[in-house]
């Protein structure tokens, strides 16, 4: 395939997930002046973008990829965009569709799993349609501020071209790898964060239990070796005001969660802190409603923490 021109405002993007994460992401691509046809299963998702300057709503996948250069994916999971690609014609569509010279770039922001990753590029490639995936890590106040980080994965030269509307949605945009890099490395984060937030609330309920007043614990912790981005940004937004609102939901964190252990198994790592990690939010996930927010393994870590422990 030849050389893909840089996206530029003005060229037209096909956003398909227009839901929580999808929603500011796409208002940040047309404040800096792109132009980008929405799709979502859900009829109400992203009402708040219609009347929006250079905003459109397609009423079927075959009209979000109409003019458009790229077609970003925003899904909850790779069951989901293997749903989409191949079992919805996303990908036969895109094949049959060019813009000038080129065919749409398809673009994976989802949080999904790096081996299904690799064979839907395969898939995209067989059909002669480029593919990079470009998660993000920032929730959703990040994706309304445009600080979200994105890891990008697949042919570097292609990353690049894509770099200009990807550096709206977030500020840090690093290119980790060839394809399925992007997603194994956030699961990893996301990994991380899981442990870090667990861990945390078990310290906060500790210490609360103790005597010790829980702002005076945050401002030290945060000046001290224990610091993480829970006790950062999650403790004071989410934890503290007990709002537990961060629009994350807890199902999709471990989702995350075991696609990081299973590249473990994969790759011959024991990861004995993983598994325990995950055996807690499953546990955790299992016991509190659907729509738990993330945050709220700090209310089920205070359910669980008998007095005296």
């Amino acid at each position: 395939m030849s050389a893909m021109a840089a996206l530029r405002p003005g060229d037209t993007i096909g956003f398909v997930g227009i839901g929580n994460m999808g929603t500011p992401m796409t208002r940040r691509l047309l404040d800096a002046g792109y132009r980008v046809r929405g799709y979502d299963a859900r009829a109400d998702a992203g009402a708040d973008l219609d009347g929006s300057d250079g905003f459109t709503r397609a009423g079927t996948l075959a009209e979000v990829i109409a003019g458009a250069r790229a077609v970003i994916l925003m899904l909850p999971d790779s069951t989901i965009v293997a749903q989409v690609l191949l079992d919805e014609g996303l990908l036969d569509a895109v094949a049959q569709t060019t813009t000038d010279v080129e065919s749409p770039v398809v673009i994976d922001m989802s949080s999904s799993q790096p081996e299904e990753t690799v064979r839907l590029a395969a898939e995209a490639e067989s059909r002669g349609v480029r593919m990079i995936d470009a998660p993000v890590s920032g929730g959703v106040p990040a994706a309304r501020d445009g600080s979200l980080t994105v890891m990008v994965g697949g042919p570097e030269e292609l990353g690049r071209a894509c770099e200009p509307a990807l550096e709206q949605i977030g500020r840090n945009v690093v290119h980790c790898g060839p394809i399925g890099a992007g997603h194994a490395l956030k699961a990893l984060n996301n990994l991380l964060s899981a442990s870090h937030l667990i861990a945390s609330s078990e310290a906060l309920v500790i210490g609360t239990r103790f005597g010790l007043d829980p702002q005076v614990m945050m401002d030290a912790i945060n000046g001290s070796s224990g610091r993480s981005w829970s006790t950062l940004t999650k403790w004071p937004r989410y934890v503290l005001p007990r709002t537990f609102d961060s629009g994350f939901l807890m199902s999709l964190l471990v989702k995350d969660t075991k696609i990081a252990l299973g590249l473990a198994r994969s790759t011959g790592v024991e990861a004995a802190h993983a598994t325990a990690t995950l055996e807690l939010w499953s546990k955790a996930n299992q016991e509190l409603s659907a729509d738990a927010d993330h945050t709220d393994i700090h209310r089920w870590v205070e359910q669980h923490s008998s007095e005296g422990g």
